[in-house]
């Protein structure tokens, strides 16, 4: 299945997050060791780091204190939705952990356990790609800075669970939030945590700059009407993450149902994430106003495109 797919872009020139990458390398593991990859992980992480209840997950074991995940329907919480139990034995995640796990995790990542120096060093580092410019991104690992310390930092979601990881390196400090709905953010809880034992890293409210790229704006504006009108086009990004369309595209037109031309735009970022520029609008329709991120590739086509209400 994964050897049929037609790659997003050519190797090494961009940077996306990829469950078929994990996949792959789960069979490679297989293929190596001779063994399921979740008993090399048993075996070879897990117990060495003493997370005693970290486990692929499996519906018909009896786990004590199993958690049970639930998505909201409608404004009505509802069990997760069913997943075959073959797609939950591939090690794009599918891991039953608990708080204690992660603690002993957390540990085993402060002393550069498991693995040899040189291999913690290349997992903390972002990657550079082909342009020569670095992503922000190891293996496995967001990477940031947040009020001049590093931040090394993931999510995770699957079947009605979320979680979130953030390890501020100065300061020495891991916080972990772990929800069993789907549609929580347990990283704004870290992220809040984070500013009340260090005030430092709170995030500071954006603050308007001058828009000098007024052909951006237009874009902007054009993506926004196709939106509200549902003409959106996958012709018209670089790079389209699965799910997008139609799911992204039909929730962002709702979201935007009977507005007309904005009212007002406001830029309050325009940064460098790889090769592409990303921007970060304001934009109101009257009372309703919306925070709006729209990514650029070097070509010019549309590589991010967000929208949420204030």
């Amino acid at each position: 299945m994964a050897f049929g797919l037609t790659p997003e872009f050519p190797p090494g020139s961009r940077w996306n997050y990829s469950n078929t990458g994990y996949v792959l390398l789960g069979i490679i593991i297989h293929k190596a060791s001779g063994k399921f990859y979740g008993d090399v992980l048993r075996e070879r992480v897990f117990a060495p780091l003493g997370m005693s209840t970290a486990r692929v997950i499996s519906e018909e074991d009896i786990i004590p204190n199993r958690a049970a995940g639930y998505r909201l329907a409608r404004g009505e919480l509802k069990n997760q939705e069913w997943v075959a139990p073959k797609l939950n034995t591939t090690a794009d995640g599918s891991l039953y952990l608990s708080l204690q796990d992660y603690i002993a995790w957390d540990r085993g990542l402060r002393d550069k356990k498991v693995l040899k120096p040189e291999s913690w060093a290349t997992i903390n580092t972002p990657v550079t790609l082909t342009s020569g410019k670095r992503y922000p991104y190891g293996f496995g690992w967001s990477i940031d800075t947040v009020a001049g310390q590093l931040r090394i930092h993931h999510g995770g979601a699957w079947q009605g669970f979320q979680t979130y990881i953030s390890r501020y390196l100065g300061d020495d400090m891991t916080i972990v939030a772990l929800s069993n709905l789907g549609a929580s953010q347990p990283g704004v809880i870290v992220d809040g945590i984070a500013a009340v034992l260090n005030p430092t890293l709170a995030a500071k409210p954006p603050v308007p700059i001058t828009d000098t790229e007024p052909a951006v704006r237009q874009r902007l504006e054009a993506v926004l009407a196709a939106t509200r009108d549902g003409k959106l086009s996958p012709n018209d990004f670089a790079y389209v993450r699965a799910g997008f369309f139609p799911r992204a595209a039909a929730a962002y037109q709702q979201a935007l149902q009977g507005v007309g031309a904005p009212d007002k735009v406001t830029l309050y970022e325009r940064r460098e994430l790889g090769d592409d520029r990303i921007y970060l609008y304001e934009v109101a329709y009257g009372a309703k106003v919306f925070r709006v991120t729209l990514g650029l590739a070097p070509d010019d086509k549309v590589s991010t495109f967000g929208l949420r209400r204030k």
